[in-house]
């Protein structure tokens, strides 16, 4: 049948591979968004420059190796592309079936992180090292079971033709799935990540044609959350600090207003052509603190300048577009709804990254996607363009 919500509605089907299921004509090479692909690959090489700029001279970071993190991120966007590969041979319909598993994990690992196993890096204690120089951050893979696990909620009995929208007690069963885990990382405190959080809350309800009631409650209460967040002392001082610098730009330039400060030097010092890779006197005398990992696009704007910050922008613009694309041509509201996520997780985060160092935006701690350094995001963000290459590569031909 069809739904009001913009696309048609087909009974869900246990999938049994998606490999078995193509024919050699209809191959999943074919079928591959590679636009979505070339450009996540386009950003990742891109990154892994910036960060081989960003850390190069740091000695103490590098452990006197100036390749050290260009070759860790190169890794990183290995692994990310094998977990990719997984994702989409398991497929996004396999693993629905496995939310409740991957979910309990999830929650597992984040409330690990207030255990003793937990570590405080860069002033957030949202992490858990493993040893030799590893180390997890949970609240990144929570992103994707909050995505998964709400779409499997809204979308189970639309899928099966029950219904044409979500009910309200559904509606309920999705959020409180999805406040559980938030709450925890809210505890940590990692405000960044639960911000990020809601905003994909807000994405998947808004495509799974549940009732606006339940977007504008969630803004109303999100407001009044955040003035009691505020008023109770639940953040730290260091990111009631990072609110009060973006206030007031002119507030300790020299302390909690340095970072900001020193971005917006570096970006505005690049010009249309900036100074040339390796040749930026802001990112070469490390002025920018954090340059390889929240501040990595103060790099672009220096060393390759507007132009070349436009082409990170352009190519994270490539990535949303043609995920629009999948989750408009999906037949099943699963699909969608698990794309939707991902555009509002995507979207919103590359938003606060960099509007944080242009400072229209308060400093978060998010990283950049497929651009900043750190395994954790890099992971997550590759399992989520496998999982939109499974939802364009399992759709059938007509759609």
């Amino acid at each position: 049948m069809a739904g009001t919500h913009g696309f048609s509605v087909s009974r869900y089907t246990p999938d049994r591979g998606v490999w078995s299921k193509l024919t050699a004509r209809d191959s999943v090479m074919r079928r591959l968004d590679w636009p979505l692909l070339f450009s996540s690959l386009a950003l990742s090489a891109v990154g892994s420059l910036l960060v081989w700029s960003a850390t190069r001279n740091r000695t103490q970071l590098n452990q006197g190796d100036p390749y050290y993190f260009f070759f860790r991120h190169a890794l990183n966007t290995g692994i990310g592309l094998a977990l990719m590969i997984g994702t989409i041979w398991l497929g996004h319909r396999t693993l629905r079936g496995a939310v409740p598993v991957l979910y309990g994990l999830s929650v597992v690992l984040v409330l690990l992180v207030l255990t003793p196993l937990g570590a405080t890096i860069n002033g957030a204690h949202a992490w858990i090292v493993i040893g030799g120089g590893f180390s997890l951050q949970p609240s990144e893979f929570v992103k994707i079971t909050i995505i998964l696990g709400m779409a499997m909620l809204l979308a189970s009995r639309v899928d099966a033709g029950d219904q044409l929208h979500p009910d309200h007690r559904t509606v309920v069963k999705a959020l409180a799935l999805a406040v559980l885990p938030m709450a925890i990382v809210m505890l940590m405190p990692d405000l960044g990540s639960v911000m990020v959080m809601a905003v994909i809350v807000l994405g998947v309800l808004l495509a799974s044609g549940a009732s606006n009631r339940w977007v504008f409650g969630l803004l109303g209460t999100g407001a009044i959350g955040a003035v009691l967040v505020w008023q109770l002392g639940v953040l730290d001082e260091y990111q009631i600090n990072r609110f009060a610098a973006f206030a007031n730009p002119e507030l300790d330039p020299a302390g909690v207003g340095y970072n900001t400060n020193q971005a917006r030097i570096a970006i505005g010092s690049g010009g249309l052509t900036g100074t040339g890779l390796f040749k930026g006197s802001q990112t070469t005398g490390q002025f920018v603190p954090e340059q390889q990992t929240d501040f990595v696009f103060t790099v672009a704007g220096e060393e390759l300048g507007f132009l070349g910050a436009g082409l990170i922008l352009l190519l994270l613009g490539v990535v949303l577009w043609r995920a629009c694309r999948i989750a408009r041509e999906t037949t099943e509201l699963y699909g969608t709804v698990v794309a939707a996520g991902i555009i509002a997780w995507f979207a919103f985060q590359s938003f606060e990254n960099i509007g944080m160092t242009l400072g229209i935006m308060p400093v978060a701690g998010l990283p950049l996607p497929f651009v900043s350094y750190g395994g954790s995001s890099m992971f997550a963000v590759w399992v989520a363009i496998g999982l939109l290459q499974s939802i364009r590569v399992q759709r059938p031909m007509s759609a």
